[in-house]
């Protein structure tokens, strides 16, 4: 396993990485151990952590919550605005360049959405202003508080004595705006970020198609992920979603919106772990390339 992977994919990655502050490749392992976790397998005390380091440089974490820390050295991605910005430096928004490649801020990261603008996980606009980190009620605030350490369930309990509901997905906080302008105003935030993910996957298309010059498809199981759409049909095809058919026509605009679409779709829980940071994020994209391309934001609301 390669030395920027082994701190999350190996059982003694994470132990190694706390102590030295690198890692080297190591053999894969099965799964984790206890030790992973546990600096002590008497007592089973946890490695403490009183700050994690983002891609974005921030060091964050949540006070005198150390164990809960844990989680953030892993679920942060691997990107963030500053490194998206750095690829993309002097370069014309709109001109293909063969020199840019798509950026993948990797799985589930939960941490760096939860942080909001002090993590810039997500990709953000020059100009804008971003909504810092999600603070919930005492109790409910942290990784460990919604989810079991060990398998990593949803406590869907802590949610039902102050939402009514029983499934996360249905809760929409206090705003009645219909952020995504489908006219529900009812439905839980996870229906507003998914909605606006389809907006923006249209604006995407057609931006690439109309100034790229090259049309793009999206695939959620293989990397990486954006391909060319060689027919043209808006479609997936099998044929099509293969590393060699890999999409080569990266504009900073493109790129930047396409990498905003993927921490959405590969942060599922993103609604929750700070879903005004997410739509704020969408909506910002489909306006970007809506300077180029047409979208309607006339229904859409900014938080």
């Amino acid at each position: 396993v390669p030395n920027t992977c082994v701190k999350c994919h190996t059982a003694e990655g994470l132990p190694q990485y706390l102590a030295e502050g690198v890692n080297i490749s190591m053999v894969p392992s099965n799964g984790l151990l206890c030790e992973t976790c546990h600096s002590n397998l008497t007592t089973y005390e946890r490695y403490q952590v009183e700050a994690v380091t983002f891609p974005s440089g921030a060091k964050l974490g949540f006070a005198d919550k150390a164990d809960a820390n844990l989680c953030l050295n892993c679920h942060q991605g691997r990107d963030s605005t500053v490194t998206v910005n750095r690829a993309i430096a002097g370069k014309d928004p709109d001109t293909v360049d063969e020199n840019l490649s798509f950026r993948n801020v990797h799985y589930f990261a939960a941490g760096a959405t939860l942080f909001g603008t002090e993590a810039k996980g997500i990709y953000e606009y020059a100009g804008k202003t971003y909504v810092g980190p999600f603070k919930h009620v005492q109790g409910v605030e942290t990784c460990t508080d919604c989810h079991d350490a060990h398998s990593l369930e949803v406590k869907t309990a802590s949610c039902q004595g102050c939402h009514q509901v029983d499934d996360p997905a249905k809760i929409r906080m206090t705003s009645k705006a219909d952020y995504d302008g489908d006219g529900d105003t009812q439905e839980g935030l996870k229906g507003e970020v998914e909605t606006m993910k389809e907006l923006l996957y249209a604006a995407i298309q057609a931006y690439a198609k109309e100034v790229a010059g090259k049309p793009i498809v999206y695939s959620p199981v293989a990397y990486p992920y954006f391909f060319v759409d060689t027919n043209a049909n808006g479609q997936a095809d099998a044929d099509e979603i293969n590393f060699q058919n890999r999409y080569n026509a990266w504009t900073p605009r493109l790129l930047t919106a396409a990498y905003n679409y993927q921490y959405a779709q590969k942060d599922p829980g993103g609604y929750v772990h700070n879903g005004l940071y997410v739509i704020q994020a969408l909506y910002d994209s489909i306006a970007d390339l809506g300077t180029k391309v047409k979208v309607d934001l006339t229904k859409l609301v900014r938080p």
